[in-house]
């Protein structure tokens, strides 16, 4: 079973990957567990990698996947901490520039709370 932390905070999920390697037996997992999380709340997702050595193709697309997911229901996607290996596979799948990505979580809230009140104030 895949090692997650789960931090819900007012507008979004906080799910740290407690995992040093993210192979491809684990992308059903984790849909799995990011689709149960949304059905009790539909909130924007910041991914946390910090500690994430590497990971698999299969879960580049996941991450692919996801932020599709999040935008198309209005909600934020954002991958934060990822380590040099982790950038290179997402700029070797052309996703660097697709993805919302940051250094920190505090930068991946910020993000999430700023596009948030975009949608609000293009709501109005």
């Amino acid at each position: 079973m895949m090692k997650v932390k789960i931090d819900t905070k007012e507008i979004f999920h906080v799910i740290s990957i407690e995992e040093k390697d993210l192979t491809a037996n684990m992308a059903e997992e984790f849909l799995e567990l990011v689709a149960k999380k949304q059905e009790e709340e539909n909130k924007s997702l910041v991914i946390n990698l910090n500690g994430v050595d590497s990971m698999d193709d299969k879960i580049a697309e996941v991450f692919l996947q996801l932020h599709e997911n999040n935008y198309a229901k209005g909600t934020s996607f954002v991958i934060c901490g990822l380590s040099e290996a982790v950038k290179n596979k997402l700029k070797e799948k052309d996703l660097l520039d697709t993805i919302n990505h940051t250094p920190t979580a505090s930068e991946a809230w910020d993000i999430v709370q700023m596009e948030e009140i975009e949608r609000e104030l293009g709501a109005e």
